[in-house]
């Protein structure tokens, strides 16, 4: 393997990994406490700053090696979850779908900004500051995509999960949630044979171009 290949795919991928998964946990404290439930902001877990969330293993090193592994098409990582107490919710049914949501809702704001920025990277004089932020650009913008089209799985514990729970009955949800313990192992198959692939990469391709479009 190349290394200095291995180097620049870093580079270019490591900030805006970094804060698309770390922006997603802020975000779910963040509205948990909108709603009531204060347990995330006495933790100084709702903060803006990447290194309250920050895991070395989950949020970097996990999520660079299944880049490379899966040739840049697919994205898995995590941050140090952010505690939400959906019993301390003014309306723990209702309002858990809005925590849920915002995670996902924040890395499809970060896909929006980095399109910006790249709009940015192309009205600069041409040179090699100007390519890295370009390939910077897309890369925030493909990474915040797969995170935002993953998270909304309907498959607890993910935030689609979260959702769907939220919206079932009392007693269909009481059952649905019962597969949490399961949900990293379904994913993790449905990764390795590739299902995730022809399921998200349509969704990425067609919103990426969408968002392109209308920033550039």
């Amino acid at each position: 393997m190349d290394v200095n290949h291995v180097l620049q795919t870093f580079a270019i991928y490591a900030l805006p990994v970094l804060f698309a998964i770390t922006l997603h946990e802020a975000a779910h404290g963040y509205v948990a406490r909108h709603f009531g439930d204060m347990t995330a902001h006495a933790q100084g877990r709702i903060s803006l700053n990447p290194l309250r969330h920050i895991d070395l293993i989950g949020t970097l090193l996990v999520p660079i090696a299944i880049l490379f592994v899966s040739g840049g098409k697919f994205l898995f990582g995590w941050a140090k979850p952010v505690p939400v107490n959906y019993s301390a919710l003014r309306k723990p049914r209702q309002h858990m779908a809005w925590v849920a949501a915002a995670g996902p809702g924040a890395n499809l704001v970060m896909a929006l900004a980095w399109a910006v920025l790249l709009k940015v990277a192309v009205l600069l004089p041409a040179g090699q500051l100007a390519e890295f932020l370009a390939l910077m650009s897309q890369a925030g913008i493909l990474v915040n995509l797969i995170f935002m089209f993953l998270n909304l799985l309907p498959i607890p514990p993910l935030d689609g999960g979260r959702i769907l729970t939220s919206l079932l009955p009392s007693r269909a949800a009481w059952r649905f949630a019962k597969i949490e313990p399961w949900g990293l192992p379904i994913l993790l198959v449905l990764l390795f044979t590739n299902v995730l692939n022809g399921v998200l990469g349509p969704l990425i391709d067609v919103s990426g171009a969408l968002i392109r479009a209308i920033v550039l």
